[in-house]
């Protein structure tokens, strides 16, 4: 796969579309894996890295998903394109910026992903827009079953699936979901999320997972154990449960900046549309900061039937010259393509962050001011 291939447009799984996608950007669910009659990577050597690497390769390109699969060696690509995997969420940072020989396999739509020598032996993951964890279950299962049928995983009868980490052991399933909250942290509620994530004894992460702050109100919510607990309870806590929670949450804090803070609303939609508009030289952070105040505006006029000032300035702003309405689709496309390693990516050579910059205003100005 040559990586050009993908850069242009956003992953299936980023367009807007799916369950609840007004707030749920996203649905993920990985599993950690190790193979049997192996030692953990942190204690193998490199020649032994190579073989559970060549092993596990051979194995998971020969599956049959009902689509292409590419590998990608991870441990030689160019460090713009591993930055690029990390920004489309095809891997870890870990595991773009680790050592020794390490893969992924690739599926053509991106829905699934796999690390090979990330923490674990293996680490495969689905995505799918919006929420949409029990579809996820679906297929990651008849993934897991399928390489299991080729090969032994590493497991315990009393501890289940062996992993490097205790915080996986068991059924090494990581549920996580990627929202977008901006009105809870307009209002000043954001901490509501928190507290209640910290009393489910949730893991809250930034845009690109762990380690990493939330930019743009994008929160990845996932559990932080899997001893003890079947995949199926997990996945339904999340689904019927934990998550519904928190959108209601959110919806709680839209309702009230429409009725109450209409004029804080209209200020944040106004001061994005002015500048997105406007500005020559934009960062990556407040590109996404401020493209996520209008992606509120135009879920509040798409979901909630909200008429502002500015959000009717977002209607007027995508229908001119006759195109088509801004949408959410176009605001998540300018999320992920003006990210840095997606710029200079499809730029066709590395840039300094002032061209960047430059570069990322343009594309911004050209989109918005076209409304398509």
């Amino acid at each position: 796969m040559k990586l050009t291939e993908i850069s242009s447009d956003v992953s299936e799984w980023f367009d807007g579309s799916g369950p609840l996608a007004d707030i749920v950007i996203s649905s993920r669910i990985r599993l950690a894996r190790n193979l049997a009659g192996y030692k953990f990577l942190s204690r193998c050597s490199v020649a032994e890295k190579a073989e559970i690497l060549e092993k596990l390769k051979d194995v998971l390109m020969s599956l049959e998903l009902g689509d292409k699969v590419s590998y990608i060696s991870v441990d030689k690509a160019r460090t713009l394109d591993r930055h690029f995997l990390v920004e489309r969420h095809l891997i870890s940072h870990h595991h773009a910026f680790g050592k020794g020989p390490r893969g992924v396999v690739i599926a053509q739509r991106e829905f699934f992903t796999a690390m090979i020598n990330e923490e674990d032996h293996l680490r495969l993951q689905v995505l799918k827009g919006g929420l949409q964890l029990s579809q996820c279950a679906a297929n990651i299962n008849k993934i897991d079953d399928m390489i299991e049928q080729k090969l032994e995983y590493a497991f315990s009868p009393r501890f289940g699936y062996l992993t490097a980490c205790p915080t996986n052991l068991g059924t090494g399933i990581r549920v996580s979901v990627m929202l977008h909250l901006p009105a809870l942290k307009m209002t000043g509620q954001i901490e509501k999320f928190f507290n209640a994530a910290r009393a489910m004894n949730l893991a809250v992460r930034g845009l690109f997972g762990e380690g990493t702050e939330a930019t743009g109100d994008f929160y990845q919510l996932s559990n932080q154990t899997a001893l003890g607990v079947s995949e199926p309870e997990v996945v339904s806590r999340f689904e019927g449960a934990v998550i519904p929670e928190i959108v209601e949450y959110e919806k709680a804090a839209r309702d009230q900046l429409l009725s109450k803070e209409a004029d804080v609303l209209d200020d944040k939609i106004s001061r994005a549309m002015a500048l997105l508009k406007n500005a020559h030289l934009i960062s990556s952070q407040e590109a996404l900061l401020l493209l996520s105040h209008l992606r509120l505006g135009v879920n509040m006029r798409e979901h909630m039937g909200a008429s502002t000032p500015a959000i009717e300035g977002l209607q007027a702003l995508g229908e001119a010259g006759g195109s088509r309405r801004l949408s959410i689709a176009t605001i998540n496309r300018l999320f992920m393509l003006t990210l840095p390693a997606h710029l200079q990516l499809n730029y066709g050579k590395a840039l300094d962050p002032t061209h960047r910059d430059a570069l990322r205003a343009q594309i911004i100005r050209s989109a918005l001011n076209q409304g398509s």
